[in-house]
């Protein structure tokens, strides 16, 4: 359920950010781990329920880590939790991963009549 837990993070950023305003759009970027993106997008229409985040338009942006094999030299994105520890390719398990797993809600766009409100 980590995806759960990110989507209700997301909200609740985005929720603070607008300070009463409606949010009509999110961009998310997601670097790290592999997640589904309808999981996360699902989540975040369920998280924001109720919220002035509420039916947003979701933008994600998804950056998966990668993986380099000493063993056969395969160098490529991360598609699931197993190659972090073994190449995808051959097995090996002597690989360096690399990248961020920072998620960053990097723009909200709140609904612009509301801008005078404030």
């Amino acid at each position: 359920m980590h995806e759960t837990g990110l989507s209700e993070a997301i909200v609740a950023a985005a929720v603070r950010r607008a300070a009463g305003r409606r949010v009509t759009g999110l961009r998310v970027r997601i670097g790290g781990h592999p997640v589904d993106p309808a999981v996360v997008t699902q989540g975040i229409r369920v998280a924001a329920a109720g919220t002035v985040a509420a039916d947003t338009a979701v933008d994600l942006v998804l950056e998966p880590m990668t993986v380099r094999c000493h063993e056969c030299g395969r160098d490529g994105p991360i598609t699931d939790h197993l190659a972090m520890v073994a190449c995808p390719q051959c097995g090996g398990v002597d690989i360096d991963v690399t990248g961020d797993d920072d998620v960053v809600l990097e723009s909200i766009t709140v609904d612009a009549a509301a801008l005078g409100a404030v």
